[in-house]
């Protein structure tokens, strides 16, 4: 369990996906709505193809990246001309154990709300999405 964190890396080696697929990441920036100064950054990795997919999150303060399991997704029909409404819950894999979860709310490709929920404290971090910062998929985003 403690080289969950590697997995991601793991599956792509075991993943030949030059040839069947193309492997797009998409990266989003995010900052604690209230309270503290938290900054992290959501990354999101899926091959069409194979249909892999990995999430990730890395906080500004780190180098390392903690690896999140998908738990579920429900969707929800607000009006019949407009996108569905989507919550997502990922768990969060730290050192061999749960440690939390992320919840975010979107539709189309608005982020409504990011709510962490820390397991041991039981304390809950609401962020938002910082449209102002420059991020790539190479460098991320840049605090």
């Amino acid at each position: 369990m403690k080289y969950l964190s590697v997995l991601p890396l793991v599956a792509l080696s075991l993943c030949p996906l030059a040839a069947y697929g193309e492997l797009t990441t998409e990266v989003r920036c995010f900052r604690s709505s209230e309270g503290k100064n938290i900054n992290f950054e959501f990354r999101t990795y899926h091959d069409s193809v194979s249909t892999w997919g990995g999430v990730g999150v890395r906080y500004s303060q780190s180098k390392r990246f903690i690896t999140l399991v998908h738990r579920n997704t429900e969707q929800e029909i607000l009006a019949e001309d407009r996108p569905y409404e989507f919550t997502t819950t990922w768990v969060e894999v730290s050192e061999g154990a749960l440690t939390g979860e992320y919840e975010m709310v979107s539709q189309g490709a608005r982020v409504y709300s990011m709510v962490y929920t820390n397991y041991k404290s039981g304390k809950k971090y609401s962020f938002e999405e910082d449209f102002g910062i420059d991020f790539s998929p190479e460098t991320g985003c840049q605090w």
